[in-house]
Formats: structure tokens, sequence, C-alpha cells
């Protein structure tokens, strides 16, 4: 008998085979039909060319996993769950997480390349140089049409007058401006004896993650890598990061900044001078009240009033230490005179002469036991030889044969020892006290 479905449970079989069968997946196009609840949910179709899906995104997960901005016309990526809305019986997608479109294939870009380059030494912290603190030629690599250009113009300039500025100008976004930019990092490099920068500024102002690309492109990164002028990166704001901010000496987190970082202030420098002569003054008014009440104290000296009495003064210091040398002079050679009677006592009461004839002796009476000692050994291992030479005669293969037995020897010389060791034909060789006999084996 068929079965009959009802609506509901047939939507709800296509629920469940959608849902066991997609899963989870992520979804690319376009936002259409978008409006907001007064819950929170967020509804909208994504499409493109050919066709439609409508989608349903819950304000936990908009909240939780998102703050992508949603309106018509916007190109995103959607992860999430493929059901079955069953009161429509529509299926739908359950929105988890939405970015904008391109962006999850750049930010894996950013960090395969960013993983790359870390692990070349490329970010090491010991090979970064510091800026120096008081420039005067720097470059900047950047749009020459921008406002970041402009921004950090206004800023070296007031904050350093001194400041020689080369702009070189490049693009900064778009196809193309990555290799621009390198070359020129480059290029000015190369020139670097003739143009005698002492810093370079790369960078542009603020923008979206694709206009910001160029400078996480690798040949940009080599080339700051390669600069033999310390480079300042300073690409969009301040929570803006990109793989040249890495590579680069110095990160600033915006170009007004970098321009900061690099223009020490005159106004704070001439600040700085006025303080430093003040305390230089203060010092120098302080070292001389000094001297002037030394020289007074030396004027008032009774030495300077009396020259003879101070000399007579250093003449008893001399004839102090002199006694005390002579004194100590004596002392010492008193203790050495007492150490060499005594060690010529000690050397007459044993007689050294006595000790050395009883050693003598001594030496002479070990020789004589050494010498019966070793004669007595060697007697001992000459016998035991003897004994193993006739013990070696009475069994080797001559006294064998004097008692009248014989060797049989293969055709090897080896020993016969068993009849399965011959064939049939084998020649033998049998050897007897007075001679050798040789012979054929016929049988076994």
């Amino acid at each position: 008998m068929v079965e009959v479905l009802s609506v509901s449970q047939l939507t709800r079989v296509v629920r469940e085979l959608i849902e066991s069968r997609l899963g989870l997946v992520w979804v690319e196009g376009e936002i259409s039909n978008y409006r907001k609840q007064s819950s929170g949910h967020h509804y909208f179709t994504l499409k493109d060319d050919r066709s439609q899906l409508t989608c349903v995104m819950f304000a936990r997960s908009y909240s939780a996993k998102s703050g992508t901005p949603l309106a018509d016309g916007l190109q995103v990526q959607a992860y999430g769950q493929v059901t079955v809305y069953e009161a429509r019986g529509q299926y739908q997608l359950v929105v988890q997480l939405i970015q904008p479109k391109g962006q999850g294939l750049l930010q894996a870009r950013f960090e395969a390349l960013k993983k790359k380059l870390e692990g070349e030494g490329l970010f090491a912290a010991e090979r970064k140089r510091p800026i120096p603190k008081f420039p005067l030629r720097v470059a900047l690599v950047t749009s020459s049409t921008g406002a970041a250009v402009q921004d950090m113009l206004n800023i070296l300039q007031r904050r350093s007058p001194w400041l020689s500025i080369l702009i070189c100008p490049v693009r900064v976004q778009g196809e193309g401006a990555a290799e621009e930019i390198a070359e020129m990092i480059d290029s000015i490099n190369v020139r670097s004896s003739e143009l005698q920068i002492d810093v370079l500024i790369v960078g542009r102002g603020g923008g979206s993650l694709e206009d910001l690309w160029a400078f996480n492109e690798e040949s940009v990164a080599r080339a700051i890598f390669r600069s033999i002028i310390p480079v300042v990166s300073a690409v969009g704001h301040e929570i803006d990061f990109t793989i040249a901010d890495f590579v680069a000496d110095v990160r600033a987190p915006t170009p007004s900044a970098a321009a900061e970082i690099v223009a020490p202030d005159v106004l704070s420098l001439a600040g700085d001078l006025r303080a430093r002569l003040s305390a230089l003054s203060r010092l120098i008014n302080q070292a001389l009240e000094v001297r002037t009440l030394r020289l007074a104290r030396l004027a008032d000296s009774v030495y300077l009033r009396e020259p003879k009495r101070l000399l007579s003064e250093r003449q008893q210091q001399v004839d102090q230490i002199e006694l005390k040398l002579v004194n100590f002079w004596n002392a010492t050679l008193e203790q050495r005179r007492a150490r060499v009677e005594k060690i010529v006592a000690i050397l007459t009461a044993f007689r050294p002469d006595r000790l050395f004839e009883m050693k003598r002796r001594e030496l002479s009476s070990l020789d004589g036991r050494l010498k019966q000692a070793v004669f007595t050994e060697l007697t001992q291992h000459r016998n035991r030889v003897a004994e193993y030479g006739k013990m070696i005669r009475l069994l080797g293969p001559q006294q064998t044969l004097e008692r009248g037995y014989s060797i049989t020897l293969d055709g090897n010389g080896e020993v016969v020892r068993s009849i399965q060791s011959v064939r049939p034909g084998d020649k033998l060789l049998t050897r007897l006290l007075d001679g050798e006999i040789g012979s054929t084996v016929n049988e076994r």
C-alpha cells in the first residue's frame, strides 16, 4: 500500500534531508530586501545573477559574532545552517557569521604571509634599527594627492623647519600599487649616497582592508626588509595592522603620528635647551662659589703665611717614615736570620750524610732480594713450561703413532673421523709411524 504523507510530514522529511546532507556552509551573494525587526533579528535575501536565498540571522548571533553593518546591495559571505522553514515550506539559511565579500580570503592570505615572513626572520626585533634623533632629510613614499601627505608635510615642517623633505609619489591601492611602492623603496636605497636620506616614511591614510592591501604584499615587505635606510610604516588608522608594520623598523599608528615620531619638535627642543642652559648656569655659579670659598680658606691658611712651617712639618713626616722603614728592615732581617739558624740546627741534628748512607744500604739489600725473587720466579715458570711440553708430547699425534695407531686424512688434509665424511672414489692418506700409505675408497 502506498504511504500518503501530509504536507507537514513531507516538509519535515525534506528539512531533515537538507540539514543532514548539507550541514553548515559558506554562501556568497548580494543582500537585498533587508529588514531588522525590533527583536534584533535580521531578515534578508542573498542573491546573484541567477538565484536567491532567504536568510535569517538572529540577534544573539549578530551581536556575538559579527560587527558588519548590513544593508541592501552589500556583497557578503554568510556562514550558517541550511534548513527548511516548515510554516512556509521554503528553505532558508540560518546565518551564524557574516563578513564582507573577500575579507575571509584576504585575511587568510594575510595570516599565511605573516607566518611565512615571521619564520624567515623578517619581523625579528634584533634587526630593527633606531630612527635618527635629528634627521636632516626625510623621504615620503606615499600618494602625492592624498590627505596623508599633506598632514605629514604640515607636521614635519612645523616641528622641524630645517628638514629637507623628498616626496616620492606612488599609487597606494589598486592593481600594481604594491610593485610601485617596492620599486620606489629600492630606487631610493640605490641612490642613498646621492640623496642622503636619513629615514623613510612609507604609508597612506585609512581605508578598507582591500584599500590597504598593497601594504600586505610580499614585494613591499621584502623591499622594506632590504632597505639600508630606517623605515617607518604609517598605514591607515590605529586599529589597522599590515605586513609592512611588522617588517618596518618602527610602526606608527597613523601618518601624522609617523611625522611626529620622525621630526623632533623645535619648540620642545628650544625649551629643553633653555632648561639645560639654566641648569648649566646654576652649576657653573655653584662651582665658582665653591672655588671662591676654597681660595678664601687657603688665603687665610697659616701655611701660606708661613711656608717654612709647612716645609718643617713635611721634613718631620719624612724622618718618621724613614725611621719606620729602617725598623721594618731590621726586624725582617732578624726574622730571616732566626729561620736560617733553625734550619741549620735541624740539619745538624739529623746528619743527612748518615741518612743517605742508611738509605743506600737499604736499597742495596732490596736490590739483592729483588734479583733473588725474580730468579726463583723464572725457575718455577721454566719448570712448569717443561712439564707442559712433556704433556703435549704424550698427547700429540706422534705418540699415538708410536703406540701402533694410524691417522687417516682426506684429500683436504682433514682427519677422517667418520665413514659418513668419505665417498667411493675419494683419495685417502694413512699416516703410520714410519711413513704414509695412499688409498682410494671403493665402498663403505
